[in-house]
């Protein structure tokens, strides 16, 4: 396979026209807590430093969290007395992870500005910085949510859509949250980073035809079809710990790992996405950091809906 293209440059992309749902701001926490993001990125370095995989999490926790009425740091919340959490829904369950580093963090940040910080703003603030550390584009994230004080396991298992999702069932599930096509395609290159659960790729190995012969063989030998449900195969068995575009390339051979993901490259719509982003990893960059503000954005909570945990895990 030819080599990929490698951005060893951070693409900064210091503002992004999008529609927002509420008025959030970059500098929203410039005199309530200064040091807040320059904390943030230090303990994202520190934990991407101990374990790589780290950082493709606390991206997906991000997005997992929007994706549910809106990014409020809702899927961070256990289960208590009065609902059944995020945590254990499909989508997420023994599979989302990162919940100890944000919970790290916030300590962190609460130990320098108590109650000012929200969770669903370190998520976000998380998912850039472990974008540009490992070798992506950044963008200027804006701040001024506010946390849920509640979660919906049922509205998870709704609203993220599985890997097994075929293209017109992206498109859906990404239209209801304002997202466009390039948006999602854009997204989606995420998964030149991180890991996927046997459980997650079983069906495409074994019974898809759009699928490199070789490369279905090879997982199969780690993943049978049936048990071994938490073994691991990189999404992005070129790079997998590199922010780049052989995603995209990896399509074009048949190599998506997921059904989900080879479906953005089927001979339909999105196909000429694909191929963009794979011979222009500079417009793939500017489109994900575009994409990445506009996710931000869906349904905030700000003013005086919701509140600031002290607590990630619980409502306070």
């Amino acid at each position: 396979m030819a080599s990929c293209n490698f951005l060893w440059f951070i693409l900064m992309v210091a503002s992004v026209s999008t529609v927002a749902h509420a008025k959030l701001s970059p500098n929203y926490y410039s005199s309530t807590c200064p040091k807040a993001l320059s904390i943030v990125n230090a303990a994202v370095i520190e934990a991407i430093k101990n374990e790589t995989r780290i950082g493709a999490s606390l991206l997906r926790l991000h997005f997992h969290d929007c994706f549910v009425n809106g990014c409020d740091g809702s899927i961070l919340l256990d289960d208590n007395a009065t609902f059944v959490g995020e945590k254990t829904a499909a989508p997420n369950n023994n599979s989302v992870r990162g919940f100890n580093v944000v919970d790290d963090i916030k300590s962190k940040v609460e130990k320098a500005c108590p109650g000012v910080v929200s969770c669903a703003d370190i998520l976000a603030i998380a998912a850039r910085d472990s974008t540009v550390f490992l070798g992506g584009p950044s963008w200027t994230v804006r701040l001024g949510r506010r946390d849920s004080p509640t979660a919906s396991r049922s509205a998870a298992n709704t609203s993220i859509p599985p890997p097994t999702s075929n293209l017109s069932a992206l498109v859906s599930s990404f239209s209801a949250q304002g997202l466009s096509l390039k948006d999602m395609v854009a997204l989606s290159g995420s998964h030149t980073i991180g890991l996927a659960r046997c459980t997650s790729f079983r069906g495409r190995i074994y019974n898809d035809s759009n699928i490199d012969a070789t490369f279905a063989k090879s997982l199969q030998s780690r993943c049978p079809t049936s048990g071994n449900n938490d073994k691991l195969a990189r999404l992005d068995a070129a790079t997998p710990t590199h922010f780049d575009n052989c995603y995209y390339r990896n399509l074009l051979s048949g190599k998506g790992l997921l059904h989900s993901d080879q479906e953005l490259f089927n001979g339909s719509s999105s196909d000429f996405l694909v191929k963009r982003y794979t011979s222009n990893p500079s417009t793939f960059f500017k489109d994900f950091a575009m994409a990445m503000v506009k996710m931000g954005n869906i349904t905030p909570l700000t003013g005086s809906k919701g509140e600031i945990r002290v607590n990630c895990r619980k409502v306070n």
